[in-house]
């Protein structure tokens, strides 16, 4: 019906269909006429081939190489390298390990290096004999060091003790020593040998100084140079021992009193407390023991 529509009543998209047509009609009948003359020889359409990507040849290359047979030097090549991939890894991995290691042990030796001990003030003790020990002066020899009371195989070290430097005197060492109870007053000097003892009343080397924690150790004889300490036995516990620097003074109210043996020396071992420890011959003229007399830090004066 639309073939006597005149072309004026067509639409753009029917008279696009009536070229398309047209134009197939005329081509198929040239196709015919060429067929008829000679002109053409039909074939069978090629297939088509499937569209070639950037991932289908190397999939190709890789089937190909699969199937081709390898060589045995690329095998025993293949693993060597593998063996020497394992070998770098295990040495990577004992290489970190030993750093690890070193790092750890650096760090704990540096730790111990920063620790440092806690101090406490040691009183150099020679372990031998107690100061202040020397012969009666009745003795046919006089008053004099007793070596006796040392036993021979550590008179050596008494006599190296001997040459000990003494320390220089600080405004913190004692200087002066009071005991009200027995008219007691006399000067005190450092170190307690024979020859210091001439002196007055002399502190252990090593032992604190007044008003200090530990003992104080001062010792001084009974019955020669000024027997400065012989009425040590006549001090009751509650008696006042005023021990003094070049800037203040100290009391000490006796605790305790006892009779030793000179190799008794742990009397004069550091304490927790402040103390002082006052020590002579025993008994007098005699002199063949010693009497300790310990007092305890009351405060400053």
């Amino acid at each position: 019906m639309a073939r006597n529509r005149s072309i004026d009543d067509l639409s753009v998209d029917e008279l696009r269909q009536l070229l398309i047509e047209k134009r197939r009609s005329e081509r198929h009948k040239r196709l015919e006429h060429y067929r008829r003359t000679g002109r053409v020889i039909m074939v069978e359409p090629a297939p088509i081939a499937p569209p070639v990507d950037s991932h289908s040849e190397p999939l190709l290359l890789e089937e190909e190489t699969a199937a081709r047979p390898r060589s045995k030097r690329s095998i025993w090549l293949e693993r060597f390298l593998f063996l020497v991939e394992i070998a770098a890894v295990l040495g990577l991995g004992y290489v970190l390990y030993n750093g690890v290691n070193l790092l750890r042990n650096l760090n704990k030796e540096v730790a111990a290096a920063l620790v440092q001990p806690t101090l406490t003030p040691t009183a150099l003790v020679s372990a031998v004999i107690l100061p202040s020990g020397h012969t009666p002066p009745t003795d046919p020899g006089g008053a004099r060091f007793n070596e006796n009371e040392i036993p021979e195989h550590l008179r050596p070290l008494v006599q190296s003790l001997a040459n000990i430097p003494l320390p220089t005197p600080s405004p913190a060492h004692a200087t002066r020593i009071q005991i009200p109870a027995l008219g007691v007053d006399a000067p005190v000097v450092q170190g307690d040998g024979w020859e210091q003892l001439k002196k007055g009343v002399g502190q252990h080397v090593g032992t604190p100084n007044p008003g200090e924690k530990g003992n104080l150790v001062l010792s001084a004889h009974n019955d020669v140079f000024g027997e400065i300490f012989r009425d040590l036995d006549r001090l009751k516990p509650g008696d006042e021992v005023i021990i003094s620097t070049t800037q203040q003074a100290y009391v000490y109210v006796v605790r305790q009193t006892q009779i030793v043996e000179p190799t008794q020396v742990e009397v004069m071992a550091p304490t927790q407390e402040a103390v002082v420890s006052l020590i002579s011959c025993y008994p007098y003229m005699v002199d063949n023991q010693r009497i300790v007399v310990v007092a305890e830090l009351q405060g400053e004066k």
